[in-house]
This record gives C-alpha cells, sequence and structure tokens, in this order.
C-alpha cells in the first residue's frame, strides 16, 4: 500500500499547524498541558470547570488564595491566543503569565477554552466564547452554582481581557453584549490584538514575508471569499459592526514595537477614539518586544511593566 500521498502536507501553516493529505492535523506549538493547582511563586489558586459536557466547552478559573468573601474582587474573562488553531487554558505559558496577572492586579479569572479550528472553523470560537460569557453572567443574577464566582466576584466590575485571537475575541464579545448580556461589562482589555486586512498598512508595507505568513493564517482558519476583508478579522471594513457598539465603558490597547499586528492595535486604538464610541480608550506600547511577549518571560521587566498596566487600568476608579 502506497501511504506516500497520504504523508503529504496539503496546508503548512507556520509556526503552528500542518495539516496531511490523510487528514492528520499535527500542531508544531502550542499542545503542552499544565494541570490547575496553587501556585506558590504568586500565591494563586486555579481549577478547570467543565462548563458544558456535551461539547467539552471549560474554564479555568483562577483566584488570589488571600480572597476573601467579606472583599469582593474585580472579574476578568480571559481569552487565550494562538491564532484560533493552538493553544488552550492548560497552556503552560499562558498558565504562569496568568498567575502573575491575577497576583499583580488582584482579581478573579475565568480563562475560556474554546474549541480550535481546522476541526472546529470559525465561528465556533466566538460562539463558546459567548456561550461561556452567558455562564459567566448567570452568577450576577444568582442563577449560577461556581461557588468562587458566587462568593469572591464583584459583578459591578467585570472586564473582558485577551491576547491576540484572544483579543479580536474580547472585541466581539463586547459588541455581542450591546444585545443584552444581563451583566455590565467595565472595560476590555486588548493585548496585541489580532486584526488584519487585504491592504498592508505601516510595518507591514515593509514587510511583505510576514505580511504573507499572517496573511494564510486567517484563511486556514476561516476560509472565505472575503479572505483577510472578513468583518471578523478587519473590523474597519464597511461590513463590520460599528465600534460605538462596544458595550464597555473604557479600553486599553496594548502593542509591541516589533509586532507585525503592532500598527492593527494602533489603528484600533485611533478608530476609537474618532468614533461615537462614548467610552474612554488607552494605549500603552512597549519598546524592543514582539508579539506577545510577556507569555514567554512573565517574571521579565518589561512583561512585569504591561501587567502592572493592567492592574493600574482594572483598578481605576
Amino acid at each position: 500500500m502506497d501511504t506516500s500521498n497520504n504523508l503529504e502536507i496539503v496546508h503548512d501553516v507556520f509556526p503552528y499547524v500542518q495539516v496531511y493529505k490523510n487528514g492528520t492535523i499535527k500542531r508544531l506549538v502550542g499542545t503542552e498541558f499544565t494541570p490547575a493547582t496553587y501556585d506558590s511563586q504568586t500565591n494563586v489558586t486555579s481549577k478547570d470547570v467543565l462548563i458544558d459536557p456535551k461539547s467539552g466547552i471549560s474554564a479555568r478559573i483562577y483566584r488570589p488564595n488571600s480572597a476573601t468573601k467579606s472583599k469582593k474582587l474585580p472579574l476578568v474573562v480571559y481569552f487565550h491566543g494562538g491564532a484560533f488553531c493552538i493553544s488552550s487554558i492548560g497552556d503552560p505559558k499562558y498558565h504562569d503569565s496568568l498567575n502573575v496577572f491575577v497576583s499583580c492586579a488582584n482579581v478573579v479569572l475565568v480563562s475560556v477554552d474554546y474549541r480550535l479550528a481546522p476541526e472546529h472553523p470559525l465561528p465556533t470560537a466566538y460562539d463558546d466564547s459567548w456561550f461561556v460569557l452567558q455562564w459567566v453572567a448567570q452568577h450576577k443574577s444568582k442563577q449560577g452554582n461556581e461557588v468562587w464566582l458566587n462568593e469572591f466576584v464583584d459583578f459591578d466590575t467585570v472586564f473582558l481581557a485577551g491576547d491576540s485571537a484572544g483579543a479580536n475575541i474580547s472585541h466581539f464579545m463586547a459588541i455581542r453584549a450591546d444585545e443584552g448580556l444581563g451583566m455590565k461589562l467595565t472595560g476590555m482589555l486588548m493585548i496585541s490584538p489580532y486584526f488584519w486586512g487585504e491592504e498592508p498598512i505601516g510595518i507591514e508595507i515593509k514587510d511583505s514575508v510576514r505580511k504573507s505568513m499572517v496573511d494564510k493564517w486567517w484563511e486556514f482558519v476561516c476560509p472565505s471569499n472575503k479572505g483577510n476583508n472578513d468583518p471578523l478579522i478587519n473590523p474597519f471594513v464597511d461590513e463590520a459592526p460599528n465600534l460605538e457598539e462596544l458595550a464597555c465603558e473604557r479600553v486599553l490597547v496594548c502593542v509591541a514595537e516589533l509586532d507585525i499586528l503592532r500598527d492593527r492595535g494602533i489603528l484600533y486604538y485611533e478608530s476609537l477614539m474618532k468614533s461615537q464610541w462614548k467610552g474612554k480608550v488607552e494605549i500603552f506600547e512597549t519598546k524592543g518586544e514582539d508579539h506577545v511577549f510577556h507569555i514567554f518571560n512573565p517574571n521579565s521587566e518589561k512583561a512585569l511593566d504591561l501587567v502592572k498596566s493592567w492592574a493600574t487600568f482594572i483598578n481605576e476608579k
């Protein structure tokens, strides 16, 4: 039996995924898994919660070990990155960086484990994320049974947050929340947001290699005739929802100087500033760093400075 054709790679989505002719999907990164546990370095405890047994949608919940019922904490609902096709709530890089975040900001955090493309093409990730957000909102009206959310969370101080693809998801969750979530969103934290477009802007113009690489990511996770001008990846096209529909009061956009996605994040910030949205938007740029640098070394000086900006944003009165 000739198996050589089956070993042929039909999709090479560098540096994330390879798909073979026989249907085998090989993830090259983002497959490691670390269990939820107590982290002694940050004094943060985490646990995994199965939210929907049928689909397998779950979340990892973090809280400071010092949390008490008498002093409720802000809540962050977090969406991890990975171009919609890699990583999970158990990825050690995310687990370690979120421990640092929770400790520094003194928050309860729900990290969402949405299903990945290509097994579950978009918009599955958005639908899964909305499902979890609705599950969280049930606890505001005392309809949920997750003890940590009921005992430790101030539901008048709720933030969405995410990096890269997760920031993209955060944006669309805040848009969708305008339809009625049953839970007020105080703000949104956008870290190296994954937005894109057919026409290059900024540093993309001179960096055709990385522009071509990022082009392929979206074409892989969301095949359509709209390409990289699909409103899900390009929120500035005419078909995209209006930015004024964002159902939150404050936004912090974080970009890194060397990131190929940097100029899309700046464009998002500038577009919000010019829009009819009634909230307040800020921007924080880290010099000399690349895309989501903070998850690779969460205890570096620049990563800690970035996390401190998040803590300040969340705890601002």
